[in-house]
Protein backbone atom coordinates (compact mmCIF):
# COMPACT_ATOMS: atom_id res chain seq x y z
CA UNK A 1 0.00 0.00 0.00
CA UNK A 2 2.52 2.38 0.75
CA UNK A 3 4.36 1.95 -2.56
CA UNK A 4 1.29 2.35 -4.13
CA UNK A 5 0.65 5.66 -2.18
CA UNK A 6 4.29 7.28 -2.88
CA UNK A 7 4.34 6.16 -6.63
CA UNK A 8 0.68 8.14 -7.21
CA UNK A 9 2.42 11.02 -5.10
CA UNK A 10 5.58 10.81 -7.08
CA UNK A 11 4.07 10.88 -10.53
CA UNK A 12 1.09 13.84 -9.43
CA UNK A 13 4.48 15.78 -9.21
CA UNK A 14 5.72 15.03 -6.09
CA UNK A 15 4.69 17.99 -4.61
CA UNK A 16 4.38 16.43 -1.11
CA UNK A 17 8.02 14.47 -1.35
CA UNK A 18 10.86 15.26 0.02
CA UNK A 19 13.73 17.19 -2.76
CA UNK A 20 15.06 14.35 -4.86
CA UNK A 21 12.29 11.63 -3.60
CA UNK A 22 10.32 12.40 -6.61
CA UNK A 23 13.17 10.94 -8.74
CA UNK A 24 13.94 7.88 -6.83
CA UNK A 25 10.49 7.03 -5.90
CA UNK A 26 9.60 6.93 -9.97
CA UNK A 27 13.16 5.07 -10.75
CA UNK A 28 11.92 2.46 -8.61
CA UNK A 29 8.67 2.07 -9.66
CA UNK A 30 10.10 1.32 -12.70
CA UNK A 31 9.77 2.83 -16.56
CA UNK A 32 6.47 2.26 -18.86
CA UNK A 33 7.38 0.74 -22.40
CA UNK A 34 4.22 2.04 -24.72
CA UNK A 35 3.57 -1.09 -27.06
CA UNK A 36 1.21 -0.15 -30.43
CA UNK A 37 0.39 -2.21 -33.47
CA UNK A 38 -1.62 -0.35 -35.72
CA UNK A 39 -2.24 2.86 -36.98
CA UNK A 40 -4.99 5.07 -39.21
CA UNK A 41 -7.43 8.18 -39.93
CA UNK A 42 -10.20 6.04 -38.26
CA UNK A 43 -10.37 2.71 -35.39
CA UNK A 44 -11.09 -0.28 -37.24
CA UNK A 45 -10.21 -2.54 -34.33
CA UNK A 46 -9.21 -2.93 -30.96
CA UNK A 47 -5.80 -2.78 -32.19
CA UNK A 48 -5.81 0.55 -34.37
CA UNK A 49 -4.70 3.76 -32.36
CA UNK A 50 -5.84 6.91 -34.71
CA UNK A 51 -2.67 8.84 -35.74
CA UNK A 52 -4.14 12.00 -34.16
CA UNK A 53 -4.28 10.45 -30.92
CA UNK A 54 -0.76 8.84 -31.77
CA UNK A 55 -0.03 12.34 -32.27
CA UNK A 56 -1.56 14.15 -29.04
CA UNK A 57 0.39 11.62 -27.15
CA UNK A 58 3.76 12.15 -28.17
CA UNK A 59 3.05 15.92 -27.82
CA UNK A 60 1.98 15.46 -23.91
CA UNK A 61 4.94 12.79 -23.79
CA UNK A 62 7.30 16.31 -24.84
CA UNK A 63 4.87 18.68 -22.81
CA UNK A 64 5.56 16.81 -19.53
CA UNK A 65 9.16 16.13 -20.00
CA UNK A 66 9.34 12.85 -20.46
CA UNK A 67 12.72 10.96 -22.51
CA UNK A 68 11.58 8.69 -24.77
CA UNK A 69 14.76 6.09 -24.73
CA UNK A 70 16.37 3.36 -26.60
CA UNK A 71 14.53 -0.13 -25.94
CA UNK A 72 18.43 -1.51 -25.30
CA UNK A 73 19.03 1.25 -23.32
CA UNK A 74 15.92 0.69 -20.89
CA UNK A 75 17.06 -3.19 -20.93
CA UNK A 76 20.65 -2.82 -19.97
CA UNK A 77 19.13 -0.97 -17.06
CA UNK A 78 17.18 -4.02 -16.07
CA UNK A 79 19.92 -5.87 -16.38
CA UNK A 80 22.54 -3.97 -14.12
CA UNK A 81 24.72 -2.60 -16.96
CA UNK A 82 23.84 1.06 -16.36
CA UNK A 83 22.49 3.10 -14.04
CA UNK A 84 19.07 3.85 -14.20
CA UNK A 85 17.70 6.30 -16.82
CA UNK A 86 15.83 9.56 -15.78
CA UNK A 87 12.60 10.04 -13.72
CA UNK A 88 10.54 10.60 -16.84
CA UNK A 89 11.99 7.61 -19.16
CA UNK A 90 9.62 5.81 -21.61
CA UNK A 91 10.27 3.32 -24.20
CA UNK A 92 7.97 3.36 -27.32
CA UNK A 93 7.43 -0.02 -29.56
CA UNK A 94 5.43 -1.66 -32.22
CA UNK A 95 4.50 -5.35 -33.14
CA UNK A 96 3.77 -7.07 -36.22
CA UNK A 97 4.58 -5.04 -38.84
CA UNK A 98 1.64 -3.46 -40.04
CA UNK A 99 1.89 -1.41 -43.48
CA UNK A 100 0.35 1.70 -41.35
CA UNK A 101 3.65 1.88 -39.12
CA UNK A 102 5.51 2.66 -42.26
CA UNK A 103 2.63 5.26 -43.57
CA UNK A 104 1.34 7.02 -40.06
CA UNK A 105 4.01 5.93 -37.38
CA UNK A 106 7.04 6.30 -39.00
CA UNK A 107 6.38 10.13 -40.41
CA UNK A 108 5.45 11.04 -36.51
CA UNK A 109 9.20 9.24 -35.13
CA UNK A 110 11.06 11.23 -37.67
CA UNK A 111 9.21 14.57 -36.94
CA UNK A 112 9.70 14.10 -33.86
CA UNK A 113 13.22 12.42 -33.83
CA UNK A 114 12.18 9.27 -31.09
CA UNK A 115 13.98 5.97 -31.34
CA UNK A 116 11.26 3.20 -31.43
CA UNK A 117 11.45 -0.59 -32.39
CA UNK A 118 9.51 -2.54 -33.77
CA UNK A 119 9.32 -6.25 -32.99
CA UNK A 120 8.31 -8.30 -36.59
CA UNK A 121 7.45 -11.44 -37.56
CA UNK A 122 8.91 -12.07 -41.57
CA UNK A 123 6.97 -14.44 -42.72
CA UNK A 124 3.89 -11.78 -43.39
CA UNK A 125 7.10 -8.78 -44.98
CA UNK A 126 6.57 -8.26 -48.41
CA UNK A 127 3.77 -11.59 -48.49
CA UNK A 128 0.91 -10.25 -46.61
CA UNK A 129 -1.42 -7.19 -48.51
CA UNK A 130 -1.59 -5.95 -44.72
CA UNK A 131 2.40 -5.51 -43.93
CA UNK A 132 4.72 -3.67 -44.29
CA UNK A 133 7.33 -4.36 -47.29
CA UNK A 134 11.62 -5.55 -46.93
CA UNK A 135 12.01 -1.90 -48.43
CA UNK A 136 9.92 -0.25 -45.76
CA UNK A 137 11.39 -2.06 -43.27
CA UNK A 138 15.47 -1.14 -44.56
CA UNK A 139 14.60 2.81 -44.66
CA UNK A 140 12.99 2.78 -41.74
CA UNK A 141 16.06 0.84 -40.39
CA UNK A 142 18.40 3.31 -42.53
CA UNK A 143 16.79 6.75 -40.39
CA UNK A 144 18.40 5.73 -37.35
CA UNK A 145 15.67 6.10 -35.09
CA UNK A 146 14.41 2.78 -35.62
CA UNK A 147 15.44 -0.35 -34.23
CA UNK A 148 14.16 -3.92 -35.60
CA UNK A 149 13.62 -7.15 -33.47
CA UNK A 150 11.68 -10.70 -33.53
CA UNK A 151 8.15 -11.72 -33.11
CA UNK A 152 8.58 -15.14 -33.80
CA UNK A 153 8.51 -16.52 -37.61
CA UNK A 154 4.83 -16.38 -38.20
CA UNK A 155 3.32 -15.22 -35.03
CA UNK A 156 2.43 -18.65 -33.34
CA UNK A 157 -0.27 -19.67 -30.53
CA UNK A 158 1.99 -21.26 -28.22
CA UNK A 159 -0.64 -22.16 -25.77
CA UNK A 160 -2.63 -23.62 -28.56
CA UNK A 161 0.47 -25.15 -30.45
CA UNK A 162 1.30 -26.94 -27.06
CA UNK A 163 -2.12 -28.58 -26.86
CA UNK A 164 -1.94 -29.92 -30.31
CA UNK A 165 1.63 -31.10 -31.31
CA UNK A 166 3.31 -33.90 -29.30
CA UNK A 167 5.93 -32.87 -26.81
CA UNK A 168 8.61 -33.59 -29.24
CA UNK A 169 7.31 -31.67 -32.48
CA UNK A 170 5.91 -28.74 -30.33
CA UNK A 171 9.44 -28.40 -29.08
CA UNK A 172 10.89 -28.16 -32.38
CA UNK A 173 8.13 -25.58 -33.55
CA UNK A 174 9.28 -23.36 -30.94
CA UNK A 175 12.97 -23.32 -31.89
CA UNK A 176 12.25 -22.73 -35.47
CA UNK A 177 9.84 -19.90 -34.95
CA UNK A 178 12.91 -18.24 -32.41
CA UNK A 179 15.56 -18.96 -34.64
CA UNK A 180 14.13 -18.83 -38.73
CA UNK A 181 13.19 -15.03 -37.19
CA UNK A 182 16.12 -14.15 -36.02
CA UNK A 183 18.27 -15.81 -39.10
CA UNK A 184 15.83 -14.16 -41.82
CA UNK A 185 15.86 -10.07 -40.57
CA UNK A 186 19.82 -10.34 -39.90
CA UNK A 187 20.03 -11.82 -43.29
CA UNK A 188 17.82 -9.14 -44.76
CA UNK A 189 18.30 -6.14 -42.81
CA UNK A 190 22.24 -6.37 -41.84
CA UNK A 191 21.95 -5.96 -38.19
CA UNK A 192 22.09 -8.09 -34.90
CA UNK A 193 18.16 -9.75 -33.74
CA UNK A 194 18.25 -9.66 -29.46
CA UNK A 195 15.05 -9.11 -28.21
CA UNK A 196 11.96 -10.97 -29.01
CA UNK A 197 8.43 -9.95 -28.12
CA UNK A 198 5.96 -12.95 -26.93
CA UNK A 199 2.94 -13.16 -29.50
CA UNK A 200 -0.19 -12.54 -27.60
CA UNK A 201 1.80 -12.21 -24.62
CA UNK A 202 2.18 -15.69 -24.18
CA UNK A 203 5.31 -16.97 -22.28
CA UNK A 204 6.51 -19.46 -19.91
CA UNK A 205 9.57 -21.02 -18.04
CA UNK A 206 10.07 -23.32 -20.89
CA UNK A 207 9.62 -20.72 -23.52
CA UNK A 208 11.94 -18.36 -21.45
CA UNK A 209 14.55 -21.36 -21.31
CA UNK A 210 14.04 -21.88 -24.70
CA UNK A 211 14.49 -18.28 -26.33
CA UNK A 212 17.67 -17.99 -24.04
CA UNK A 213 19.01 -21.11 -25.69
CA UNK A 214 17.84 -19.23 -29.03
CA UNK A 215 20.02 -16.33 -28.79
CA UNK A 216 17.82 -13.97 -27.79
CA UNK A 217 18.51 -11.57 -24.69
CA UNK A 218 15.29 -10.18 -23.74
CA UNK A 219 11.98 -10.86 -24.39
CA UNK A 220 8.68 -8.30 -23.77
CA UNK A 221 5.78 -9.00 -22.27
CA UNK A 222 1.96 -7.33 -22.47
CA UNK A 223 1.55 -7.91 -18.91
CA UNK A 224 0.27 -4.36 -18.17
CA UNK A 225 2.69 -2.50 -16.07
CA UNK A 226 6.12 -0.69 -15.61
CA UNK A 227 9.50 -2.21 -16.33
CA UNK A 228 12.27 -2.48 -13.52
CA UNK A 229 14.94 -4.27 -12.26
CA UNK A 230 12.66 -6.55 -10.61
CA UNK A 231 11.62 -8.03 -13.88
CA UNK A 232 12.92 -11.03 -15.16
CA UNK A 233 15.08 -10.52 -18.91
CA UNK A 234 12.73 -12.91 -20.53
CA UNK A 235 9.66 -11.47 -19.31
CA UNK A 236 9.90 -7.57 -19.72
CA UNK A 237 6.45 -5.61 -18.98
CA UNK A 238 4.54 -3.63 -21.72
CA UNK A 239 1.57 -1.93 -22.02
CA UNK A 240 -0.88 -2.01 -25.00
CA UNK A 241 -1.82 1.13 -25.74
CA UNK A 242 -5.76 1.45 -27.25
CA UNK A 243 -7.38 4.92 -29.06
CA UNK A 244 -9.01 5.15 -25.67
CA UNK A 245 -5.72 6.07 -24.37
CA UNK A 246 -6.04 9.74 -24.22
CA UNK A 247 -6.25 12.67 -21.95
CA UNK A 248 -6.43 10.87 -17.76
CA UNK A 249 -6.19 7.96 -19.53
CA UNK A 250 -3.17 8.21 -21.15
CA UNK A 251 -1.42 10.10 -18.25
CA UNK A 252 -2.77 6.88 -15.77
CA UNK A 253 -0.51 4.26 -17.77
CA UNK A 254 2.58 6.75 -17.51
CA UNK A 255 1.78 6.75 -13.83
CA UNK A 256 1.29 10.33 -13.54
CA UNK A 257 -1.86 9.59 -11.20
CA UNK A 258 -2.82 6.62 -8.62
CA UNK A 259 -5.99 6.08 -10.83
CA UNK A 260 -5.34 2.75 -13.18
CA UNK A 261 -5.00 3.15 -16.71
CA UNK A 262 -7.54 1.77 -19.01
Amino acid sequence: MRRRLLRGIAGAGGLLLAPGTRARERTSAGAPILLYHRFGATVTDAMTVTTAVFESQLRRLQERGYTVIPLNRLVAWITGDIPAPGPRAVAITADDGHRSQYTEFFPLVRRHRIPVTLFIYPSAISNASYALTWEQLAEMKASGLVDIQSHTYWHPNFRKDRRRLAPEAYGASVTMQLTRSREVLERRLGSPVRYLAWPFGIYDEDLMDRARRAGYGAAFTMDRRHAGPHDSVMAIPRYRVTDRDRGRAFAALLGETGQTAR
